[in-house]
């Protein structure tokens, strides 16, 4: 069985001696000595018990991701009182798909490519404000909130925004929560897109 060989790189990797690990699903040191070097086949219950005791010890030693520790900091964002046109360039220069929309340091909304699209097709997209097109803003969250939770929200929407006492700050995209998931190291230069 594969993870059974794994089971010895788990242990050591937790700092767990084999006679711990043994005391622990009931089974002397040589039995599961012998386990580890694949000279016996152990049955299903007694692996499941081995690996449901290691997944236990690893969940322990390695804190819960919150979203705080999957987000972005530097999150660019357009004011509602800004010109439509001038929404379309701030995207275009950072090659967004997406911007959150604040108004006194809030987050009111969300402009996409394609609000902006159907705004410039208007007569008077001239005069045309990016807070009288704007739509729904992306789901909000505390910085607290669990990172393996964000995921459902993001099969539906492109990004969550990060909020402390209302203000926003920090994003996640599902590149962000990938990363942060498998343990990548979260680093990008420049700020960060509002939708991937």
């Amino acid at each position: 069985m594969d993870s059974l060989q794994e089971v010895r790189k788990r242990r050591q990797a937790l700092g767990v001696s084999l006679g711990e690990l043994a005391r622990a699903i009931g089974r002397s040191d040589a039995t599961l000595s012998r386990i580890e070097r694949g000279q016996i086949r152990p049955s299903y219950d007694l692996v499941q018990r081995i690996l449901a005791h290691l997944d236990d010890l690893e969940a322990r030693a390695t804190p819960a991701l919150r979203a705080s520790d999957v987000m972005h900091a530097e999150v660019t964002t357009v004011e509602g009182a800004t010109p439509v046109g001038d929404a379309v360039r701030l995207m275009e220069r950072g090659g967004f798909s997406q911007l959150p929309v604040v108004e006194g340091g809030r987050v009111t909304g969300a402009v996409s490519e394609a609000t902006l699209l159907r705004a410039l097709a208007l007569p008077a997209s001239r005069r045309t404000r990016v807070r009288d097109v704007q739509e729904e803003a992306a789901p909000q969250v505390p910085g607290e909130f669990p990172a393996d939770l964000l995921a459902s929200l993001l099969t539906r929407y492109p990004a969550v925004l990060v909020l402390r006492r209302g203000a926003l700050v920090g994003i996640v995209t599902r590149i962000d929560l990938l990363r942060g998931l498998r343990g990548t190291a979260l680093r990008r230069s420049g700020p960060t897109p509002a939708s991937p």
